[in-house]
């Protein structure tokens, strides 16, 4: 299996959530053993003008990573809890990021980050092994369902109805 490059988080997130459904999330432990689970459940979120994405609140010290070229870590912190990690996608200055919301035998966004021992030392980082944390090719091509976005009703009733989340069918 072929680690993914930055190149393949450098486009549209549009076409990058679904295309990490499938994919392998690996993390080195701090044992050193490497876990690694398929990626079951992504979101997508699109740009200043996308109410539910965090950069629709602008430029900020928590969402600075989304400006830079895809291929960095976001994670942060929800109900002072849970760390929920998301891929940032697309090129410079057009923040865009992938929620991964499930993993094999983790459904839910904080259920993944605890089993993985993803924390705020994640932000920014670049995924890649080195960094303890990386996405591997395994050329399978699952089936893909598409449903809306879940728990934004905050964004409004046209984002909330986008069907930018992506789930390996079963």
């Amino acid at each position: 299996m072929s680690v993914l490059k930055e190149d393949f988080f450098q486009k549209d997130v549009l076409e990058v959530a679904p295309s990490l459904i499938g994919k392998i999330l690996c993390r080195k432990l701090d044992d050193g053993k490497i876990a690694k689970y398929i990626i079951t459940e992504t979101e997508a979120y699109r740009g200043e003008e996308d109410l539910a994405c965090h950069a629709s609140k602008g430029r900020t010290k928590r969402t600075e990573v989304m400006y830079q070229n895809g291929g960095k870590i976001y994670v942060y912190l929800i109900y002072g809890m849970y760390w929920l990690l998301n891929i940032v996608t697309g090129i410079e200055n057009q923040p865009q990021a992938v929620l991964i919301r499930g993993i094999e035998n983790y459904n839910g966004p904080g259920k993944l980050t605890k089993a993985l021992n993803i924390k705020g030392e994640f932000y920014g980082k670049c995924l890649i092994k080195n960094n303890g944390l990386w996405i591997e090719d395994n050329s399978v091509v699952p089936e893909i369902v598409t449903s809306v976005r879940i728990g934004i009703d905050y964004a409004g009733e046209e984002w909330k109805m986008k069907p930018w989340r992506f789930i390996l069918k079963s």
